[in-house]
């Protein structure tokens, strides 16, 4: 738990550093980053954004399972989306094998 309360700390570090170095703020702005400057504007504490980070990454693999499941479900249901899907897919790896 230390450990990985440790690694959550360096990794928001490496962000917040991140941040101050980008050019175009926007193509950089995701949840974690919102969380940094709730920080930097006296919102939360630097515990509350550890905390907050750390549960996300803890719940992802259950909440992304279940997304995953039924984003299947609406694909089979939905067979021009996934010709859709497949097209991009062929564009934008062309002969490259796929890989998980």
């Amino acid at each position: 738990s230390k450990d990985l309360k440790g690694t959550m700390e360096i990794l928001i570090e490496q962000k917040r550093q991140m941040l101050s170095t980008v050019e175009k703020l926007d193509e950089h702005m995701d949840f974690a980053s919102q969380l940094i400057f709730a920080q930097n504007r006296g919102d939360l504490t630097a515990e509350n954004v550890n905390q907050c980070v750390l549960e996300m990454m803890i719940a992802a693999p259950d909440t992304l399972s279940v997304t995953l499941f039924f984003m299947l479900i609406l694909i089979a249901e939905h067979p021009t989306v996934e010709e859709e899907m497949m097209r991009e897919i062929e564009t934008v790896m062309g002969k490259q094998k796929l890989q998980s």
